[in-house]
């Protein structure tokens, strides 16, 4: 039902990354081609990159991306850049070569910042000539916190907006700009629906640094079993039951992960408790762990 709103996340396929995948290493070529042979076959038809994905790109080009929209991003711009047009676009046309495509759906900024910069005029300017040049059909950024949008978007209007949203960071629907993109139709994208894996991670194999958070996870935990849910169930659930939100972007490492999501695709959970939407950054913001 809900296969034709999922987007494929490709991080994992050129880097080691998320705090659930304990291998710790990119995905092969084979199990590449398995995941995207399967996500073919249930018509999902989109995926996620980004330059700043190691070798995602390239492993992608090499499947063959004829059947999928793909979307990718530009990284922030150089310190030393004295053209913005000829940088954006001669980061594309590699970008379009290692994905061996003529044109992709759509170019997002990873940086968004960048638009707040000197430069920021002239960069919104250069992904709207890529899009009349046809090498792109849609623009916009990914963004890490909704505030961003409150000092970016009035100036700088976007077709996609992606953005992380899950049972514990309801910040883009609390902070009204859920409400907002939908009703500037906008598209609304979504990421970490699985807060990185931290969300399904059990209680014994949890890194320690999350201990912290002990009494939140018990709570989540205990919300499942009493309503004999799975946390992938949940977290799938709260993305899709959403009908504001586009596309969810998934990213999996192997195939057996996007079976087991496609098995719970359809599952419908009435209520999600308000004690589950989490405001501490040091949880919600995976790019603090580190310094945990």
């Amino acid at each position: 039902m809900y296969a034709n709103r999922i987007a494929i996340g490709t991080v994992q396929f050129g880097l080691p990354y998320g705090v659930a995948n304990s291998s710790l290493k990119e995905v092969s070529n084979s199990e590449i081609s398995d995941i995207l042979n399967y996500a073919q076959s249930l018509e999902i038809d989109t995926i996620d990159t980004a330059i700043s994905y190691g070798k995602s790109e390239k492993k992608l080009g090499e499947y063959g991306l004829k059947n999928y929209k793909v979307i990718t991003k530009l990284p922030a711009i150089p310190v030393q850049c004295p053209n913005i047009l000829t940088w954006a676009e001669g980061q594309l046309i590699d970008s379009l070569s290692r994905l061996r495509l003529p044109k992709v759906y759509s170019l997002l900024l990873h940086n968004p910042k960048d638009l707040l910069g000197p430069e920021g005029n002239e960069l919104w300017a250069a992904l709207k000539i890529l899009k009349q040049k046809n090498l792109v059909d849609k623009i916009g950024y990914s963004i890490y916190r909704p505030e961003e949008l409150d000092a970016i978007f009035d100036l700088f209007s976007p077709d996609i907006v992606q953005a992380p949203y899950n049972i514990f960071d309801r910040r883009l629907s609390l902070s009204g700009w859920l409400d907002k993109l939908f009703n500037a139709k906008t598209e609304i994208h979504i990421r970490s629906v699985f807060l990185q894996g931290l969300l399904l991670i059990k209680k014994n194999q949890r890194p320690k640094k999350f201990d912290r958070w002990l009494g939140i996870f018990e709570n989540f935990d205990c919300w499942l079993k009493e309503n004999n849910l799975s946390a992938m169930q949940a977290s799938i659930a709260f993305a899709f039951q959403d009908p504001r939100i586009n596309k969810v972007i998934l990213g999996v490492d192997k195939l057996s992960q996007l079976e087991a999501i496609m098995v719970d695709l359809n599952i419908k959970i009435n209520d999600f408790p308000e004690d589950f939407s989490i405001q501490d950054l040091n949880l919600i913001e995976p790019s603090r762990w580190d310094l945990l």
